[in-house]
């Protein structure tokens, strides 16, 4: 029946069920009374076979107009655990779908024909039922049964209400028949991008997405053991133990949330015990110190110079800016080598400290420096200390230590050529007053790294032996194919969430550039050089941490093995947050995978509409005329009337279907421009998920967000004003904030 026309007028009446009941009962006629058509009972038995047969074809026929008509104005359910989720070595499931063609720009076309109407929007019954639903929302207990009558959400009810999802059923209905979809694991390594705007499932699609990376090969038979800080879970997963030999290759799997979702860690907690990797889970989030492990961004390098090039990346090079941006640049690497020559290990709180007094560092490193090549250097130096005095002392000296200017006054007559002293000496020969200046622009991104108890989580003690935190390196996490949760609670501070993110990136960045070239077992015994892991980063909101370093990301680390996949709401949010349209589009270019979601901005619709072609649909025109029979002595006139069909050109897909889209709903532009149209599974209650008591705890914190903050701090002079107020005006208050709270 369709595609047998150009028309395939699903949006009608079944017919068909007609024809069914007229054979069906002809049917039953033939063996229970045959001689109805005159037929002897053996005849009768022929002819029911035949009636029945036309019968169950009409009825599938006439099914198809109505399943039709049905998912017009309502889906199907499609829910699943987590446990059901298929994971597979060589697609990823997306949900269910179908490849969007001509023929369903052709039927989302007819359904906005007005002579269709009754079939496509909601039916009166319905419409009263909302309306005696609100009539009756405060109306006494006895009429708000009839409320909860017509609200009821069973398939018998007949003004039953459709999902709390919004949208245009529509946009899926018009095909019946779904299919799983998924996409090749080879194209994720060009990059995915997720649009949508709030609420409308990016997270719910970061689950499914995520589930399946954490879940891609199960491991069983060994004790895991999730690194929670001071609080550490063992589970323990079957009996049965495997051969080293037999151990699988994992993915790693890399998450960042800035907002903080509660039940994308459970989620992430819960996929990692299944799989058995427990062991392998790190969760670092900046609201909970106490809880989170622990993270070095420049602790860890190939070549010095990129401890600077982390740091200094992050402040602006636009306009007068960038002078600033270089000087910064050589003054962090001047430090980094200086600490890089001591044995010390980088940080922030390092950095930090010496920026704002490079001479301890200098006087330091001197000591390290003439100590091994001539140690009664000092006596000089303590002589040229004792006849220096403010007249003396050179001008751009003023300020600095006695004993700095004497070191610096004996290395010049001696010509060091030694690259670090050099320049801790270049840096010690700044005016002070100007050196504060130059460096104003670094102290500010610094400070943001090490204030309060972040400097604990970004700047570690390893020497710190009864700190149960763990510490963990991109390098580290690779190798040993580790799940990693990075919370960077931007609800409670946006600027050092995008800084933190931002570090992450960039050395993130780095690793992929010492893999792409040397391996990701680079240095350890029977290592293959250039071998590689697939590395999944999945960045939810990523606008708050996108900087200049995510451009590298997205454009060369493909080559070692990292999988981004993006999400945010609007093109307009990644402009804004990277300052550039230039650099905008060279983000977003490198996504060869398009997933979108409902979104309210034109120009982010456009994004996927504009890369689709046109087609050709089909639309009917009813014609009718009459003539006079002039010649005709039978007839004074003749008449005619017929339906024109003609051809119009039109986008496939437009702005508006993409606003319209319902909750959990996206069209995906996958493996070179193929348009599927897709929904994904709701998630189903499972008994199963249980997470240990400090996971629980770090969650209900995260759900609570800023609300739990004003737990542990009260404003200077709060405790005076309190304890001058009478105790039963303070408990009145106390309830009624309780009250408040409570509404």
């Amino acid at each position: 029946m369709a595609g047998q026309y150009p028309l395939e007028a699903l949006l009608r009446p079944a017919v068909e069920l007609y024809t069914t009941t007229v054979c069906f009962t002809a049917a039953a006629l033939c063996i229970v009374a045959p001689w109805t058509f005159a037929l002897t009972p053996l005849f009768g038995i022929v002819a029911a076979l035949g009636f029945a047969w036309l019968g169950i074809v009409r009825l599938k026929q006439a099914g198809v107009v109505l399943r039709y008509r049905r998912n017009i104005r309502r889906l199907p359910k499609y829910t699943m655990t987590s446990a059901e989720m298929p994971v597979s070595n060589e697609h990823l499931f997306i949900g269910k779908g179908f490849r969007w063609t001509q023929k369903h720009t052709q039927r989302l076309a007819d359904t906005y024909q007005p002579q269709f109407a009754s079939y496509v929007e909601p039916s009166p019954l319905y419409e009263r039922a909302r309306r005696l639903e609100k009539q009756l929302e405060f109306a006494p207990f006895p009429l708000k049964l009839v409320a909860k009558a017509t609200a009821w959400d069973v398939a018998w009810n007949p003004a039953r209400p459709l999902p709390p999802v919004g949208g245009l059923p529509r946009l899926h209905g018009i095909e019946p028949r779904e299919q799983d979809v998924g996409l090749q694991l080879g194209e994720r390594v060009g990059h995915t991008l997720v649009l949508g705007t709030t609420r409308v499932g990016k997270t719910r699609l970061a689950e499914l997405f995520i589930t399946q990376d954490i879940r891609r090969t199960h491991c069983r038979g060994r004790r895991r053991r999730v690194k929670m800080g001071r609080r550490t879970q063992t589970v323990h997963h079957g009996h049965r133990r495997r051969r080293a030999e037999e151990q699988p290759d994992y993915e790693v799997v890399i998450v960042f949330d800035p907002k903080g979702d509660a039940d994308l860690l459970k989620r992430m907690y819960v996929e990692c015990e299944r799989a058995g990797r427990l062991d392998e889970f790190y969760v670092f989030h900046l609201g909970h110190p106490d809880l989170s492990a622990r993270y070095n961004a420049v602790g860890r390098f190939g070549r010095i110079s990129e401890v600077a090039t982390r740091v200094a990346g992050q402040l602006s090079g636009e306009g007068n800016s960038a002078a600033f941006r270089e000087f910064a640049w050589r003054f962090v690497n001047i430090i980094a080598r200086a600490l890089h020559a001591l044995g010390i290990r980088p940080d922030y709180q390092q950095i930090l400290r010496h920026v704002v007094n490079i001479d301890a560092l200098f006087v330091e490193y001197a000591q390290k420096y003439i100590s091994e090549h001539d140690p009664r250097a000092w006596d000089t130096i303590i002589q040229i200390e004792g006849k220096l005095n403010d007249k003396n002392i050179p001008f751009n000296m003023k300020g600095r230590p006695l004993r700095v200017v004497a070191i610096d006054q004996y290395l010049t007559q001696k010509r060091i050529a030694d690259p670090v002293m050099e320049g801790l000496k270049s840096a010690v020969r700044y005016d002070k007053t100007y050196f504060d200046k130059i460096v104003a622009s670094l102290l500010p991104l610094l400070e943001k790294l090490t204030t309060g108890r972040i400097s604990e989580l970004l700047s570690p003690n390893y020497a710190d032996l009864n700190d149960p935190r763990p510490i963990f390196d991109w390098m580290q996490v690779i190798r040993k194919r580790a799940v990693v949760y990075v919370g960077l609670d931007a609800l409670s501070d946006t600027e050092v969430a995008a800084a933190v993110g931002n570090s992450m990136f960039s050395d993130l960045v780095s690793v992929a550039g010492h893999i792409y070239k040397h391996g990701v077992d680079d240095g350890l015994p029977g290592s293959l050089a250039g071998g590689k892991v697939r590395i999944n980063l999945h960045a939810d909101e990523f606008n708050e941490l996108i900087g200049d370093e995510f451009i590298p990301m997205v454009n060369k680390a493909g080559g070692a093995g990292v999988q981004v996949t993006a999400y945010t709401q609007t093109m307009s949010d990644i402009e804004a947050k990277i300052g550039s349209r230039a650099k905008a589009g060279q983000i977003i270019g490198n996504f060869n995978n398009l997933f979108m979601l409902r979104v309210r901005e034109t120009a982010t619709a456009e994004l996927l509409t504009n890369q689709l072609p046109k087609v050709q649909i089909y639309t009917s025109t009813p014609a009718s005329g009459a003539n006079d029979a002039i010649n005709n002595k039978k007839a004074a006139f003749t008449s005619s009337s017929h339906d024109q069909v003609q051809m119009t050109s039109v986008p496939m897909l437009e702005p508006a279907h993409i606003v319209g889209l319902p909750k959990g709903q996206a069209f995906a532009l996958l493996e070179g421009g193929n348009l599927w149209k897709i929904r994904m599974p709701l998630p189903a209650v499972d008994p199963d998920e249980v997470m240990p008591k400090s996971l629980q705890e770090l969650a209900a914190g995260m759900r609570k967000g800023q609300a739990a903050n004003s737990e542990w701090w009260e404003a200077p002079g709060y405790s005076a004003l309190q304890d001058g107020l009478p105790q039963d005006l303070v408990d009145d208050f106390r309830h009624l904030g309780a009250g408040e709270d409570a509404a």
